[in-house]
């Protein structure tokens, strides 16, 4: 009898402490309080429940207006994300600085995080008036790795909460033309963004480049070049001479070269993947700016595995016939087991497209 006494309480201690890592692991993490508008992060950052804990935005939080420490960049050629305007902004810790990097990312003290607001105007020919905030990203540097953290907005754009499966949203808004447009935006789960975001093994950011970075810094009325700007803040550690530095077009610009935009964009959209360790590397198609073989570029390049993205075509590129490459085929196709990019869109990029078929035009004239 004492014996099984014995072995009823062993199993009730058992299961107690079961239910208590069970509980624990479900719980969300909670928000600090928050009260004012200095950054509450610390050079050892953990994630917070709520994106206003963090205190990178003065109130009301939809303004998107920067605390200190938190500072706004732009980018020559962004992402294409289903038309989605974008406001970027780094958070600096302490007396922490950005170390100029010629190529590759700039080199970010822990504690660093980048943050990138995806909006719509209502009415993208006045995009500063009202507009709608769907989510925010965050990637976070910690103990020498990127972490990836993202927020959805509420309907009252008054706080956005982490989230880590992805939601779609139905958007809508006047383009350009005047014309009524909707888009069933689709909000990555963190899965989806480790994969675009994979060098090898690694999480890490892409957009903070020099190329990207060096060009007017109009976000702030400036005529100063932004690595300049951000020089003369202390926000760059140092900087090269202007000549040195190296910079991508910016692909809607009709003053540059066809084939020099259309390599943007692609080194824009597609080669966080399509690079020798991103997450097609095994594809042989690279599509860096500064790929120099035509192959891996995609020309007379036939598919590693052919199929239903194929389109039953041959290569990627076929110089003169963008009807028969399949880079436009999978960049108009809407079908997700078909169409490029995977992630971020569900439309075409109609501007891009037509950038993209000039482009093949001209690599049979070229050539």
């Amino acid at each position: 009898m004492k014996q099984f006494k014995c072995l009823w309480f062993c199993l009730i201690f058992i299961g107690c402490i079961s239910c208590q890592n069970t509980v624990d692991k479900k719980l969300a993490p909670k928000a600090t309080k928050f009260n004012s508008n200095k950054p509450l992060i610390t050079k050892e950052v953990t994630e917070k429940e709520k994106l206003s804990a963090y205190g990178f935005f003065k109130l009301p939080l939809a303004n998107l207006e920067p605390t200190e420490q938190v500072f706004l960049y732009d980018l020559n050629t962004p992402l294409f994300s289903n038309y989605a305007f974008k406001k970027r902004f780094i958070y600096l810790p302490g007396e922490s600085k950005v170390g100029y990097k010629n190529s590759g990312i700039m080199d970010f003290e822990n504690g660093s995080i980048l943050i990138k607001n995806f909006y719509y105007p209502e009415d993208f020919r006045k995009p500063e008036q009202e507009k709608k905030i769907l989510e925010t990203r965050l990637l976070i540097k910690e103990n020498n790795q990127w972490k990836p953290l993202n927020y959805i907005w509420n309907e009252e754009q008054t706080e956005a909460l982490l989230n880590y499966i992805g939601k779609e949203k139905l958007v809508k808004w006047i383009d350009e033309e005047g014309i009524k447009q909707t888009v069933s935006y689709s909000i990555p789960n963190l899965n989806q963004c480790k994969n675009c975001h994979a060098k090898g093994k690694d999480i890490v950011p892409i957009g903070p480049t020099a190329a990207q970075w060096n060009k007017i810094y109009i976000l702030n009325i400036s005529n100063k070049n932004q690595l300049d700007y951000f020089h003369e803040q202390g926000i760059l550690k140092e900087l090269i001479e202007p000549d040195l530095r190296p910079k991508l077009p910016a692909w809607d610009n009709a003053l540059v070269p066809v084939a020099d935009r259309a390599k943007a964009y692609l080194n824009s959209n597609c080669a966080h993947c399509h690079n020798v360790e991103g997450s097609a590397k095994n594809s042989g198609l690279y599509l860096s700016y500064n790929e120099n073989n035509s192959r891996k570029r995609g020309i007379f390049k036939p598919p590693i595995a052919a199929g239903k993205g194929s389109g039953d075509f041959i290569y990627d590129i076929v110089p003169g016939h963008p009807d028969q490459s399949i880079l436009v085929f999978r960049m108009k196709s809407n079908d997700p087991s078909i169409r490029m990019p995977e992630i971020g869109r569900s439309i075409e990029h109609t501007e891009a497209i037509v950038l993209l078929e000039q482009y093949i035009e001209e690599l049979a004239r070229n050539n």
